[in-house]
């Protein structure tokens, strides 16, 4: 072999390696990987119950509904439809109707309503996650900074 085909080896074989290296991480990665769904997307794009999904909005005004305990339902918009959520556990200070959240979790077998481990309210009075705020702008709802009412 001469000098010019064994670094030709030695950079192929690196490049095999990073290339499985990737593979396995991106496998690895695959359940942990959770796609964001606005409600209206929810009455295209079907989602299969059990699904990890992040579910956003706005909460929907008179949706807020606390029973005994720390067992919270409230729905969330989009202008286009609504989506019931369930959630068990301390909803953020600053979570509150008309606010944009995003939820996690998923729906259950037979059941409409979205049961959520995790909830995230916006942080000041600026944030709107990106995702949010595109699919409330698609739907003539939301009007961000710098835009008219």
């Amino acid at each position: 072999m001469t000098r010019k085909q064994k670094r030709l080896a030695v950079i192929a074989g690196g490049m095999g390696v990073v290339a499985v290296a990737a593979a396995l991480v991106l496998v690895a990665l695959r359940d942990e990987i959770v796609f964001f769904h606005s409600p209206s997307d929810l009455l295209t794009n079907a989602v299969e119950p059990g699904t990890r999904i992040r579910l956003g909005g706005l909460v929907a005004n008179d949706s807020l509904n606390r029973s005994s305990g720390t067992l919270v339902r409230f729905a969330i918009e989009d202008g286009g439809s609504e989506v019931e959520v369930e959630y068990n556990g301390i909803l953020p200070d600053l979570f509150r109707e008309g606010q944009g959240v995003i939820t996690e979790g998923a729906f259950q077998p037979g059941s409409p309503v979205f049961v959520a481990d995790t909830v995230l309210a916006k942080h000041d009075e600026n944030y709107m996650p990106r995702e949010v705020a595109d699919s409330l702008r698609e739907q003539g709802v939301w009007q961000g900074e710098g835009e008219a009412n």
